[in-house]
């Protein structure tokens, strides 16, 4: 079904980009007789000359031109032409020619980007007015081409929010953090709200977001309490509102190829040969296998989005359907989403009383070798071993059969891709209203009730021919497995705005009601007579009757309710000040800390408003703001703060003939466990020069994370398990922000758009400890090597940064090619007298300078739009290295540099994790080109745009791995190039949208 699917929707992008060809060599309606006409441009405020105004003939964007230095201009236009007038700075606006040969016009100053309403929590704001660090990216903004998720459509683009892509996998999301690590055992994440209702990035396909709106500092997220250290994404679909409402069709869709980012280099089965003549030895079985083509694909992934806009300003609705089918570049990897909304909107009684209804629907389909819940690590073990395979041996045996080997985890790559099946089906249903009644002028109640239902029914499988046959004699394996989620919300808000004289306040008040109920289930077993039954005849395998058969299944449930409020005050939109507190309970807290308030305000003052800047012209916007707030972090489970018992028959015993579970106790009851809560203090500057075409911001923020949770070893007794999750220990963030706009060309026929961001963000850990419990160490250990080297890859320390790596210090090798590394008192040993305690702190797996430059060209007809990123002063454990680097192991293959002499020497040591294979990590990455065309005006269409994209072009860096941002950046092990992983990818793409 979904192949047919595919093919229908490619079909019909095939006819209608052939309509667009059938419609552009169509002749030319007749044009009236064209005629020449000249005026002058001048501003509406003090009638001074306006120089490069831009004016174009509405409809065919062909025709322009732009006005001298006197403000004057002169073009040649059809007789019933109408002519745009637009300028950085200016209200745009049109007029028709008529008549008339010879025009003066006055241009009105444009406060649009002070008055541009910006969505904040519960409600919006105009951006003067804006007292707290918010940033706001409209659609025309968003990053173009392949976009994964919400993320990518701002990556770059908000300062202090980095947005990596660690992952290639068709399955993966973008991952996003927000001024630095603020979590030991809760989140970091922000919280994502889709219109008001809690969601994720790919709630919404990003063809249907109108804009997202970041609250990043603590005055601006206090409002949503506990939900909020993260910061929060308010994610605003497009909509058919307003009075100037669309009666329109739009479609796009787009094709893309991927390749892997890097391909490592490994010696190749000629290069075996060339080693054995050497005397090294290896293993030569005849054969010249490229194993990374084996198992990777020329992946071809298709994007469709039809969006309808109808109705009038009482009655308009706004539907869209998504579909989006994406390969990977390892075989059998892939997945297919349906994404449908449909949104109405009514007015009554003159206005007064306003509805919203709205339902989105997601189905997201996954077919492939592994689970896609475990992409990275399970595709990634695949990657592995056609990483080390010997290039000499072959595929498949002269019987057809996969050939094997033994080995220490050493299987054939393609059959583990190709003897095992998976499917999955995730299934969600949004659907929220809304009333929205205004009794009386400045005074209006909202009603917003939703209920969001998702599950997932997956199952999986192995063959007889599966290497777990071989190497567990499991004679082929099945798991089924089923989540559902219910998820209710409820809003009650009242919002009251007056102004009088120099003086505008608004007063919001509000109670919110939220409650989740999961559930799961799944069962596995093994040992089938036949291997056709995939996983739809679990009862069938054979260690169900062994008692070896696996099966679990739980449930949870949550509240939270919240009563919060907010004012906001203007004197004479120079003097503002903004309060919000919100009082909340959760039912995921101790039975004493159920409850907790959030409290936080800000302050602003727009210099540029006062009377001594009147004489500065060039300045548009001086604003000084300053805040502070309180937000939580929630625990991650319902049910941590009470005790918990567990039936495991490993404790059991043999009475009465039997063997009987034993019932152990599994959690410490801790009736005072609360929220973690960050303080956070934030200032800055909005500035504006020249009408705003030089714009920007700068904040400063300091934020402490107290009451951290974090798992404390505790007595037996008084206690019954010996670890507790406890509120205690302290962290902090600081950093600088800044987010600069300008537009340093504009001409009737050619503008360009630049913006930069920068930020920096510095982390520590201050204590460990409460009044009652004191930590066992002052430092925890994170990270993981895997096998065989297995231990902990960094270590976070009290009163230290957050990401440092530990390790042994390798200061070069000896005679023999043996590491030799720095103990403890800085002396140099060999790293057979090594111990645990050499091992030292080295390097920061965390970014200090974050960076992003977007530009946007246009020239008459033609677009582009080239997004670039970097990030500068953190280091990255090169897991491919310290694995494949290494010649001393000649059962597994390696990379080309693995002779390369270090000090003279080829390396002869047994794997192990020195601070040679952490590298330095910077780069700066051209991100995504996209290159436009809109076609001149057909008849029948609106408009008509066709494109071309590349994603992860190029990356200029030192490191020597696959791509420095293919890398973990959150959590306590950032900077952590895994082994076993899902490589990312250069994407390239082409793609059209017309709207009718």
């Amino acid at each position: 079904m979904n192949k047919q699917l595919s093919r229908l929707i490619q079909e019909v992008a095939c006819y209608l980009l052939c309509s667009v060809a059938m419609l552009l060599v169509l002749p030319a309606q007749a044009q009236a007789a064209d005629r020449q006409i000249t005026g002058k441009v001048v501003s509406a405020e003090d009638k001074n000359p306006l120089p490069g105004v831009t004016i174009i003939v509405k409809g065919n964007n062909t025709i322009g031109t732009a006005t001298d230095a006197e403000g004057k201009f002169k073009m040649t236009v059809p007789e019933d032409a109408t002519l745009i007038l637009s300028y950085i700075g200016y209200t745009s606006q049109e007029f028709v020619v008529g008549t008339q040969n010879d025009f003066n016009i006055e241009m009105a100053s444009d406060q649009k980007q002070l008055t541009e309403v910006v969505v904040i929590g519960y409600g919006t704001q105009k951006k003067g007015d804006i007292t707290s660090s918010v940033a706001s990216i409209k659609r025309e903004d968003f990053i173009k081409g392949t976009v994964r998720d919400a993320a990518q459509l701002i990556q770059g683009k908000v300062a202090g929010l980095r947005i990596t892509t660690p992952s290639g996998s068709p399955t993966s999301n973008t991952q996003i953090n927000l001024r630095g690590i603020n979590s030991i055992n809760g989140t970091s994440n922000p919280l994502i709200l889709i219109d008001g209702i809690p969601g994720g990035l790919n709630t919404v396909a990003p063809e249907d977001i109108e804009s997202v709106d970041v609250l990043k500092d603590g005055s601006a997220a206090a409002i949503y309490g506990t939900r909020a250290t993260g910061g929060v994404i308010l994610i605003t679909t497009r909509k058919n509102r307003g009075n100037n409402t669309r009666s329109t069709v739009e479609y796009s869709n787009y094709v893309n190829i991927q390749t892997i980012a890097r391909r490592p280099k490994l010696l190749t089965g000629d290069d075996y040969r060339q080693k054995i003549g050497e005397g090294i030895d290896y293993t030569d079985y005849g054969g010249n296998t490229d194993w990374l083509d084996e198992i990777m694909q020329n992946p071809v992934s298709h994007n469709h989005n039809l969006t309808f806009f109808g109705g009038n300003s009482t009655t308009n609705f706004t539907g869209s359907v998504n579909y989006r089918n994406w390969e990977g570049i390892f075989l059998r990897s892939g997945q297919s989403r349906f994404t449908g909304r449909a949104d109405l909107n009514h007015a009554m009684f003159n206005n007064k009383l306003k509805t919203n209804i709205q339902i989105i629907n997601r189905i997201t389909s996954s077919n492939g070798a592994v689970s896609p819940a475990n992409n990275d690590a399970a595709y990634g073990y695949a990657y592995r071993q056609a990483m080390i395979r010997n290039p000499t041996d072959r595929v498949r045996t002269e019987t057809g059969a996969w050939q094997e080997r033994d080995g220490y985890f050493y299987e054939n790559p393609v059959s583990l891709l190709n003897e095992s099946n998976y499917e999955a089906k995730f299934k969600e249903m949004r659907m929220s209203g809304s009333l929205d009644y205004a009794p009386i002028a400045d005074l209006n109640f909202k009603l917003l009730v939703s209920n969001v239902q998702n599950s997932n029914l997956e199952g999986g499988s192995t063959t007889f021919n599966h290497t777990a046959t071989r190497l567990s004699n499991q004679n082929a394996t099945a798991f089924r497995g089923t989540q559902a989620n219910n998820e209710n919300l409820l809003e009650l808000t009242g919002n009251y705005a007056k102004s009088f004289g120099k003086h505008r306040f608004t007063l919001l008040g509000g109670y919110s009601w939220q409650d989740a109920t999961y559930e799961a289930f799944d069962a596995s077993n093994w040992d089938f007579p036949t291997d056709a039954y995939d996983w739809n005849n679990l009862g069938a395998g054979g260690a169900l009757q062994k008692g070896q058969a696996g099966m679990s299944s739980t449930k949870n449930k949550w509240q939270l309710a919240g009563f919060f409020g907010r004012l906001t005050y203007s004197m004479d939109e120079k003097y503002l000040f903004m309060a919000s507190v919100r009082r909340e309970g959760s039912s995921r807290f101790g039975i004493n800390n159920q409850w907790g308030t959030f409290p936080a305000a800000s302050v602003g003052w727009r210099i540029s408003k006062e009377r001594f800047m009147e004489g500065l012209p060039g300045v548009s916007e001086i604003k000084v703001r300053a805040g502070i707030g309180v937000t939580g972090t929630i625990a991650s489970d319902p049910y941590l703060s009470q005790i918990s018992y567990n039936f495991s028959r490993e404790d059991g015993a043999f009475i009465g003939g039997k063997w009987v579970p034993g019932f152990i106790p599994a959690r410490n009851f801790n009736p005072d466990l609360r929220w973690e809560k960050k303080e956070e203090v934030n200032a800055g500057v909005d500035f504006g020069f020249l009408k705003n075409r030089i714009n920007g911001s700068i904040d400063f923020y300091s934020r402490k994370v107290k009451d951290l949770l974090y798992d404390f070893p505790v007595p037996v007794p008084p206690y019954l398990i010996g670890s507790m999750l406890i509120n205690a220990g302290t962290m902090k963030n600081e950093g600088m922000e800044v987010l600069l706009n300008i537009v340093p060309v504009q001409t009737a026929n050619f503008q360009w758009n630049t913006g930069f961001t920068y930020s920096t963000n510095r982390n520590k850990l201050v204590s460990l400890s409460n009044d009652q419990f004191q930590a066992a160490n002052d430092f925890f250990d994170d990270g993981y090597t895997g096998e065989p080297i297995q231990v902990s890859t960094h270590r976070v320390k009290v009163g230290e940064p957050i990401g440092r790596f530990f390790v042994w210090k390798s200061v070069g090798v000896d005679e023999k090619g043996a590491w030799l590394v720095e103990n403890k008192d800085g002396e140099v040993i060999p790293i057979a007298n090594a111990t645990p305690e050499d091992r030292q702190y080295y390097g920061n797996g965390i970014p200090k300078h974050n960076v992003g430059w977007n530009n946007s060209v246009r020239y008459k007809n033609f677009d582009l739009a080239v997004n670039m990123r970097g990030a500068f002063g953190f280091d990255i454990l090169n897991f491919q290295s310290m694995f494949y680097n290494n010649p001393r192991n000649k059962a597994y293959n390696m990379l080309k540099t693995a002779y390369d002499p270090i000090d003279g020497k080829v390396l002869n040591n047994e794997l192990v994790y020195v601070s040679n294979y952490i590298e330095k990590g910077d780069y700066w990455k051209i991100d995504n080109v996209t290159f436009g065309y809109t076609l001149p005006t057909l008849k029948g269409l609106k408009n008509a745009r066709i494109f071309v994209s590349g994603l992860n072009l190029a990356t200029i860096t030192g490191y020597t791995g696959v791509d420095p941002e293919g890398v973990d950046m959150t959590g306590f092990a950032p900077g952590s190039d895994q082994r076993d992983k899902y490589p990312t990818t250069r994407t390239f793409t082409a793609g059209l949208s017309v709207t009718f």
